[in-house]
């Protein structure tokens, strides 16, 4: 798979405002010189991360810290990059199959709440996963994690209920986090009518969503609702503080770094007051008597020490807690199991953790 990614890929970056060459790796006249972010990003990256990555630059994404929500919001993502990827190397763009897709919406403290109902092939009744998709509570939809979405289905032989939360800045901080608590409740209470039971019920999510399903776990806990069987927490945000090992060593890594990460602070956050919020700084919260906890990170994220550090805050609270570092990939890395095969192991160790969780 490496190889022949690194035989399909254009082997060029150009500057993320500049277009990558059509073919053989050769600049544009005139382009920009390669961003050193981006350069020191693919030195470290393995090869299929590289493919990736590379093919996401030729799409020609401008920085999202110097957009506005709604200009970030239509930029080229890791996802088109992938899809992009697998046309070139002559391959199907079809999502992974899974038994049965729905679109819905459920009540929400804000209004409905849509979500997408992922159903495996079988027969039920199957246990829940509550996902986030990441975006930094401001960009992306459960579109843009739909790759994500269906692995976790078919991995975790459960049903998945995605779930397309309100968005900063023009629903600020907490709303995202409400209507993740809420969607979690009506899974509770309405999990046999998808075909599922409500005595299995998990909470997931990626980046912003990771932090989301461990801030919902806690909520669960603090206000007497029945907690998850398990938290799946990748490459989660859970500090306010951009200061960290991994952000000072990714401070301008793609597809995040911490200009990214202050722009998405500051379009979901009310104040700096916000970012010493609990659910907001999770390694700062309380965290006895939460579910077993699996978090995955990529080494080239700023958030990595965000999940290191809230697994070792986990352990001291007692919580049974596995964290996996994957070498060589990037943020965004674990819905990419199309073309990367870190991807597909780290979804492996998600989906081992859930059904471990779900057979207890």
């Amino acid at each position: 798979m490496a190889t022949h990614l690194r035989n399909a890929s254009t082997l060029c970056a150009a500057a993320l405002l500049a277009a990558c060459a059509p073919s053989g790796g050769a600049m544009q006249p005139g382009a920009m010189p390669m961003d050193p972010g981006a350069a020191a990003t693919l030195a470290r990256a393995d090869a299929d991360m590289r493919a990736v990555l590379e093919q996401h630059m030729a799409l020609g994404p401008r920085p999202i810290e110097t957009l506005t929500p709604q200009e970030a919001r239509v930029q080229p993502t890791p996802a088109d990059a992938v899809r992009a990827l697998l046309e070139r190397m002559g391959r199907s763009t079809a999502p992974e199959p899974v038994g049965r897709v729905e679109d819905r919406a459920i009540p929400g403290p804000g209004g409905a709440i849509p979500v997408r109902v992922y159903t495996p092939a079988g027969t039920g009744p199957f246990p829940v996963v509550v996902y986030s998709h990441g975006g930094g509570w401001v960009i992306a939809t459960i579109d843009t994690y739909d790759a994500s979405a269906r692995a976790l289905t078919n991995a975790a032989q459960a049903i998945v209920v995605s779930i397309e939360y309100r968005k900063g800045p023009e629903n600020p901080f907490p709303a995202a986090h409400d209507d993740a608590f809420a969607a979690y409740q009506w899974v509770l209470q309405n999990a046999a009518s998808l075909g599922g039971d409500p005595m299995r019920v998990a909470v997931a999510g990626e980046s912003a969503g990771g932090g989301l399903a461990v801030a919902t776990a806690m909520m669960a806990r603090d206000r007497n609702v029945r907690i998850p069987v398990h938290v799946l927490a990748v490459y989660p945000i859970a500090d306010g503080d951009t200061e960290s090992p991994s952000y000072v060593e990714n401070a301008r890594a793609k597809p995040l770094n911490r200009p990214m990460m202050e722009w998405f602070f500051r379009h979901y956050l009310r104040g700096p007051q916000d970012a010493r919020d609990p659910r907001i700084s999770l390694v700062r919260a309380n965290l006895d008597r939460m579910p077993p906890t699996t978090i995955i990170l990529a080494q080239i994220d700023p958030l990595r020490s965000d999940g290191e550090e809230l697994g070792a805050r986990l352990r001291q609270a007692g919580v049974p807690v596995q964290v996996h570092v994957h070498q060589g990939v990037t943020h965004e890395f674990f819905g990419m199991g199309a073309v990367v095969a870190d991807a597909r192991t780290a979804v492996q160790q998600a989906g081992t953790a859930l059904r471990g969780a779900f057979a207890r």
